[in-house]
């Protein structure tokens, strides 16, 4: 009895040691800069993506949109109003348009005058991020966040899948994990991705949690379940059902570091986050 009530109690505080161990060695958990790091520089700015790649982000987060003469466009909302100084939805207005405005200010960031810091200020298109990404010097990961619904459907995918495929990355090379990954909280989104591109991983975005995915099924061709931190923070035994289904588990928006403690915990493989400096640094990642 003795010999069972030690063996339990060491076994006890080994699993109060694991949890506490925020880099399990077999499964260390990823970080993806929301945005870039937006807590730090306007999100979706130049700016924004180098320093995230300078903090030591393992990937990249972007929202992409349409605009009227078909260039994808990092920009969350659908209206321009909120992060820049102009007016009007994405989809109405043309790249020219666009170029005009200034997505700095708003954060503080206003352009000066005689020397301007366009990284900070102007928009960025998804083809300058892929190029960014592409010349970082070591691997990086890009989740593209494809935002619907919207006006053009179908072609915000079909554009994105022939960018993509003109880097190189619609398609690894055999045996290599893709660079690339789409997300949305639109299924029908991730099936035209899915259907097109079938090697690059999709990730099912989720606010709430629906009966139906409550097990840790996601819809046909997915592989990845996406859901928000309050799913975890109600439910950590999401994220066991997910894995028992098979699937990888990548959390937004996690910047608490209870959050970021309770990601660790329970087994996440990424957490999406606006402060990828400070959750390395939690994560005790060099």
């Amino acid at each position: 009895m003795r010999d069972r009530v030690g063996r339990w109690h060491h076994n006890a505080v080994t699993s109060a040691h694991q949890a506490r161990d925020l880099r399990p060695e077999r499964h260390p958990l990823a970080v993806i800069a929301h945005r870039g790091a937006s807590e730090d520089a306007p999100e979706h700015t130049l700016s924004a993506y180098r320093k995230a790649i300078e903090d030591g982000a393992d990937a990249l987060e972007c929202d992409v949109r349409l605009t009227a003469d078909g260039h994808l466009v990092c920009v969350h909302d659908r209206r321009v109003n909120r992060t820049s100084n102009g007016r009007g939805a994405v989809s109405s207005l043309e790249l020219a348009d666009l170029a005009t405005l200034d997505f700095g200010s708003w954060k503080g960031k206003a352009a000066d005058q005689e020397e301007p810091d366009t990284d900070a200020t102007s928009v960025l298109t998804l083809e300058r991020l892929l190029e960014l990404v592409v010349d970082a010097g070591r691997r990086i990961e890009l989740a593209v966040e494809t935002k619907h619904p919207t006006r053009w459907a179908g072609q915000v995918e079909t554009r994105l899948i022939g960018l993509l495929d003109r880097f190189g990355l619609a398609r690894p090379p055999a045996g290599e994990p893709s660079q690339v990954r789409v997300m949305s909280f639109s299924a029908r989104s991730l099936y035209r991705v899915h259907a097109a591109a079938p090697d690059i991983p999709t990730v099912y975005l989720m606010q709430f949690l629906s009966p139906r995915y409550r097990d840790g099924r996601l819809p046909q061709g997915v592989r990845i379940a996406g859901p928000s931190i309050r799913i975890v923070r109600r439910d950590p035994g999401y994220v066991t059902r997910v894995h028992n289904a098979g699937h990888t588990v990548h959390v937004w928006t996690v910047n608490d570091p209870v959050d970021v403690e309770l990601c660790a915990r329970v087994g996440v493989d990424a957490v999406i986050t606006n402060r990828p400096k400070q959750v390395l640094s939690q994560l005790r990642r060099p």
